[in-house]
């Protein structure tokens, strides 16, 4: 997951769980949208606009980013919570000015209805994406030993998967079933290839920024110790995989 679901989770009574490692990778596959013909040229044209958003993910937290970058607020715009396939919906309708949004919605938004990219999200978020496991499995010896061949794994495939990326692009299309141009086009486009990476500091300094921007936004309604959810106990496992 994205750092951001454990910043409300967080802010809840319940912490079921711990995160163990950081998956760093692309940024340029978020990204602000505009539909064809728009007269939103600028972030800071933004302001007055219906936005679609997915609430409490990515394309929130970079949403408010931008704002911020260009002096703006949250209440600056008119934001829409919307879920993806709503919001793809909404904005190929014209109900919205601008889409917050990730992924492969993006290439099909360009390729069918002529969207533009106003802004990706490179200098607005980390890159850093969570590894969780429940604290039940971390207390279980067996389990702890499975997690780490997993962890293992997951490095080994993600360097595989970088030296290479037109055969992972093709195998990404045809499981997830979408147009391997899309796939082509988002590689092509990215930030950074995907990297398995050991809990740091600097992982927790990430987060820790992005629960302080929710909390300046109003988004979280208590201050949030994200430190406390983060082990570090797989970090020889990860940094020897390779």
């Amino acid at each position: 997951m994205s750092e951001i679901p454990p910043i409300f989770a967080a802010a809840s009574n319940i912490h079921s769980f711990r995160q163990i490692a950081v998956q760093h990778g692309d940024v340029n596959n978020q990204v602000v949208l505009v539909p064809r013909d728009s007269r939103v040229r600028s972030l800071a044209d933004l302001k007055g606009k219906r936005v679609a958003y997915v609430r409490a993910t990515t394309s929130q937290y970079f949403l408010i980013k931008m704002l911020e970058s260009v002096g703006l607020g949250w209440a600056d715009i008119t934001p829409v919570a919307v879920g993806v396939s709503d919001g793809a919906a909404a904005f190929s309708r014209g109900s919205v000015d601008a889409w917050a949004i990730y992924g492969f919605p993006i290439q099909r938004a360009i390729a069918t209805e002529g969207a533009t990219i106003l802004k990706t999200a490179l200098g607005f978020l980390s890159g850093n994406y969570i590894v969780s496991a429940h604290v039940d499995a971390l207390a279980d010896p067996a389990k702890v030993k499975i997690i780490g061949e997993y962890l293992t794994l997951l490095r080994r495939a993600y360097a595989w998967a970088a030296a290479h990326s037109d055969q992972w692009a093709d195998i990404i299309a045809r499981d997830i079933g979408v147009s391997q141009a899309y796939v082509r086009d988002q590689f092509a486009r990215r930030s950074a290839p995907y990297e398995l990476r050991p809990v740091t500091d600097a992982a927790i300094a990430s987060q820790e920024e992005v629960a302080r921007v929710f909390a300046e936004a109003g988004q979280v309604q208590r201050k949030v110790d994200v430190r406390a959810l983060w082990d570090d106990r797989f970090n020889p496992v990860i940094e020897k995989a390779l």
